[in-house]
């Protein structure tokens, strides 16, 4: 376990440096990363200043979601940019997964080494600040147990997400090219996760609740934190089951992905 952490470490140093070597580019690069997903939270501050509110939740108090699941998800970008499914499906098609099962390292560890865009840092930066300037917008009541779980609610975002990447990855497998029904879950559900749940109509309300249980992940853990009522009155404990969804999502996809393994074809490239 030890030395095939150290040799991804290593496989990721060598592509930061990669990428840092031509600095100005890469600055640049990282600036407009930032900024394309900061145009997506001004067009919500537009709608505030139009309604005052969305459903009861104030503009911060819709920042700090925003700013929670956007940092988590440009951290699980960055992480997991092996297993993206658009990337991962030209792996699959140009015979480079078929180059990667014939090294004796670990094939899950190689794909997790193979891609890491650290220019994805412009989005965990822009979703951070938008988070930070919501508490300080916010009238909280910190505990000792609300600090200990923020950062589980953040790593159970990037798990769920980096999960989902993975289910998008193995699927293409079997359909070579990826599906974009997967970036409905993925970049879609990031934006459906950036508002308060009972925004949405009963039927897709009810879907990431039973099917892909997403209003856990983030919502009931805001609840929490903001001292909100519940307007589902699921039980008290629901804001708990944010790492057991986001780790179990996580832990599902990687038994998929190692089913995938086994009945994998090659496509002859």
């Amino acid at each position: 376990m030890i030395k095939s952490l150290l040799l991804y470490f290593r496989l990721i140093s060598i592509q930061i440096r990669s990428q840092l070597h031509y600095r100005f580019p890469f600055l640049l690069d990282l600036i407009a990363t930032g900024f394309i997903t900061l145009l997506g939270f001004l067009s919500l501050v537009f709608v505030f200043q139009r309604f005052g509110h969305i459903r009861g939740w104030t503009l911060a108090e819709v920042a700090f979601l925003y700013g929670l699941v956007d940092s988590a998800f440009g951290l699980m970008d960055m992480v997991f940019s092996g297993f993206d499914p658009q990337a991962f499906g030209r792996k699959v098609r140009f015979g480079q997964f078929d180059q990667m099962m014939l090294k004796p390292v670990n094939l899950t560890l190689q794909v997790f080494s193979s891609e890491f865009i650290l220019r994805r840092l412009g989005r965990i930066l822009e979703g951070t600040t938008i988070f930070i300037i919501s508490i300080g917008l916010l009238d909280m009541t910190w505990t000792f147990g609300k600090l200990v779980y923020l950062p589980v609610v953040y790593f159970s975002t990037v798990a769920f997400f980096g999960g989902l990447f993975i289910i998008g990855a193995t699927v293409t497998f079997w359909t070579i090219e990826s599906i974009e029904v997967v970036n409905i879950f993925t970049y879609g559900g990031t934006e459906m996760m950036s508002y308060p749940m009972h925004i949405y109509q009963d039927f897709l309300r009810r879907f990431f609740t039973y099917i892909i249980p997403a209003i856990f992940i983030n919502y009931y853990p805001a609840l929490y934190f903001l001292d909100k009522p519940d307007p589902f009155n699921m039980p008290e404990y629901a804001y708990l089951l944010s790492p057991i969804v986001g780790f179990g999502i996580l832990s599902i996809a990687l038994a998929f992905w190692r089913v995938g393994i086994r009945h994998y074809q090659s496509t002859g490239t």
